[in-house]
């Protein structure tokens, strides 16, 4: 038996392989070679004011995502991981500089932390929880090796365009889990579909996978869910819970519900953003203009408007003060109109679903939310060292590789350390905000 040819997946993600640069080449190459050839800087909000009960830290970490580095904080220091604030989440596949808050502990207890892979760089006082969103920008600092210097005109041009233009907004290859199929299993939970979010859930196998994780799955997928069970690895929680409630009440519904609500919000939220993704790939084209109808999204405060003149409004796009949105589908969003709105209408349609199907039952809330097609691309700056050096800013929640897309023109899927949904799960839970529920 084989894997992930065997299982077509019509709901891959739509925005692969498309670039709004298309008509010029790329220049290869490959990231991520080093731990310092990734790195990047969370640009906050705000400062800390010096006085509060809460402490700030900043801290610089490599080999931790966010997730890790505030459970080993926590450890450290005995305090709930949940009192422990950040900005934004950050893989571990890189180094990143982020602040994070503490509260009720002391300065002093802070700089002592003495972490594999950690560092606190500053720390001072404040009067609030840093929370998500409680972010400028983040700035990104990348070496592209392989590729010659001479391809520095080139990465010229290119970086000129996406200027000019803005970068696609699409969600990134992470956003959807190890397995490449978050989005299959939200779109099997909105569609009340036990049976298939089972078959996804625990069996299917990738090609990546290998050892017990792939026995485990051939044995679910050929019947033998007792032999799964004994072959899951335990830290595959999520989907030892659900086959051992399978196997007890062969009920495939009550299965599906003893997966955890923060786990099937996540796969719901993933599955929104596939969707989002269509429409970013349908408008890809002309991302850079707005058509009557629109609800165009104003960079500098977060509202969006109808355009019922695109001829008046265009010269502000032109100046990436405004972009046109695209939909977070759920039961309380806007939907655009006119030209823009059809195009929405036929993606939800071509799911079979409504806006009011996105009001689900079980403690699920999938409200809506409406997010720019594309972002500004910022203080850009482009050298040689080793390989090419890019660093410029991106607005919060948006994809540095949607950036390294466009200039290398390749497959920039991060291959990650686990086959668990659970990992992408805490590292994406604190990006819910952006999905509007």
């Amino acid at each position: 038996m084989s894997w992930a040819n065997d299982y077509p997946d019509k709901y891959s993600l739509p925005v692969a392989g498309r670039y709004l640069t298309a008509y010029l080449p790329g220049t290869g190459g490959r990231i991520k070679v080093q731990p310092e050839d990734f790195v990047v800087d969370e640009l906050p909000l705000y400062d800390p004011c010096g006085q509060g009960e809460h402490t700030y830290a900043r801290i610089e970490k490599q080999g931790l995502s966010t997730f890790e580095a505030v459970q080993a904080i926590a450890r450290e220091l005995h305090v709930p991981a949940r009192d422990i604030g950040f900005a934004g989440i950050k893989g571990a596949q890189a180094i990143s500089r982020q602040t994070v808050s503490l509260m009720h502990v002391e300065p002093e207890e802070v700089e002592k932390l003495r972490i594999p892979g950690l560092e606190v760089l500053w720390v001072s006082r404040h009067r609030n929880k840093l929370r998500t969103g409680h972010l400028r920008a983040n700035r990104f600092t990348i070496r592209v090796r392989d590729v010659g210097e001479s391809a520095l005109p080139w990465t010229r041009r290119l970086l000129d365009l996406l200027l000019q233009r803005g970068v696609p907004n699409h969600y990134g290859p992470q956003r959807f889990g190890q397995r490449a199929n978050s989005h299959l299993l939200g779109r099997s939970l909105l569609h009340d579909d036990a049976a298939s979010f089972l078959a996804e859930f625990l069996g299917h196998p990738r090609s990546q996978e290998g050892g017990a994780t792939l026995q485990a799955r051939l044995r679910f997928d050929a019947s033998d869910w007792a032999g799964a069970l004994q072959l899951w690895p335990p830290a595959m929680t999520g989907e030892l819970h659900a086959l051992r409630i399978l196997i007890e009440t062969r009920d495939e519904a009550r299965a599906v519900r003893s997966v955890s609500r923060r786990m099937r919000r996540f796969l719901l939220s993933a599955y929104q953003s596939h969707l989002f993704n269509r429409i970013v790939a349908a408008r890809l084209e002309e991302i850079d203009r707005v058509r009557e109808g629109d609800l165009a999204w104003k960079h500098d405060s977060g509202a969006v408007f109808l355009v019922e003149d695109a001829g008046a409004e265009q010269p502000r796009a032109e100046r990436l003060e405004i972009s046109p949105s695209g939909p977070i589908f759920g039961y309380k969003m806007r939907m655009a109109e006119g030209e823009p709105g059809r195009v929405e209408r036929e993606v939800l349609e071509g799911e079979g679903l409504s806006l009011e199907d996105f009001r689900l039952r079980g403690g699920l809330r999938a409200e809506g939310a409406r997010r720019p097609l594309r972002v500004p691309l910022g203080e850009v700056e482009l050298w040689y060292d080793e390989g090419l050096m890019l660093r410029f800013e991106l607005p919060p929640g948006s994809y540095a590789t949607n950036v390294l897309c466009e200039i290398m023109k390749g497959d920039l899927s991060e291959s990650g350390k686990g086959s668990s949904i659970e990992s992408t799960l805490i590292l994406s839970e604190s990006t819910r905000k952006d999905e509007g529920r």
